[in-house]
């Protein structure tokens, strides 16, 4: 039996679910059962959460994972990489408040930058050798600059709507990433 870890919700658990249906895997999507086999296929779908994925497989609890480019970088778990699969497409870029008057990546120098990629950003920083300081949130980060809790924000881009919700402006982009 193979057992594939997916995302329990969200656009790439859409996308994964569209994707099994096409390769003619009936699966049962439903929100309640996190394990499930195939019916027409001998193969189990494992739900978990996005960041869960590449441990689960390279702890061998999983034989392969479908998961963005952006989470399996930000685990490093021993786990490879078979192919890009070419959806779920978007990009982790540095944002700053609407107004800043930002003038290139030393601009970051010193600042709080918020982000649920800590290791991505640490790396990109380092390569670049700036100073700022990282702070670990797991969700709702594009809010962070608004109730002063970070100068800045580090997170993935899509549509880029979600930023202009908040009064955000995307100044870099680091890393292209999809499933």
């Amino acid at each position: 039996m193979l057992r594939i870890a997916v995302q329990s919700k969200g656009r790439l658990f859409e996308d994964t679910i569209s994707l099994l249906a096409e390769a003619g895997i009936k699966v049962s999507s439903s929100k309640r059962t996190l394990l499930v086999q195939s019916s027409n296929f001998p193969i189990e779908v494992l739900y978990l959460r996005d960041d869960d994925i590449p441990q689960s497989v390279a702890s061998g609890v999983a034989d392969l994972g479908i998961v963005g480019q952006n989470e399996y970088e930000e685990r490093a778990e021993d786990a490879e990489v078979v192919r890009p699969l070419g959806f779920s497409k978007c990009r982790l870029s540095l944002a700053v408040p609407k107004g800043e008057d930002y003038y290139g990546l030393k601009w970051f120098e010193g600042k709080k930058i918020a982000t649920s990629y800590p290791n991505i950003l640490r790396r990109f920083m380092q390569e670049n050798r700036i100073a700022a300081d990282i702070h670990v949130i797991t969700g709702s980060v594009e809010i962070s600059p608004g109730i002063g809790l970070a100068d800045a924000i580090f997170d993935i881009v899509s549509s880029g709507s979600t930023l202009v919700s908040n009064n955000l402006v995307e100044v870099e982009s680091v890393m292209q990433s999809e499933a």
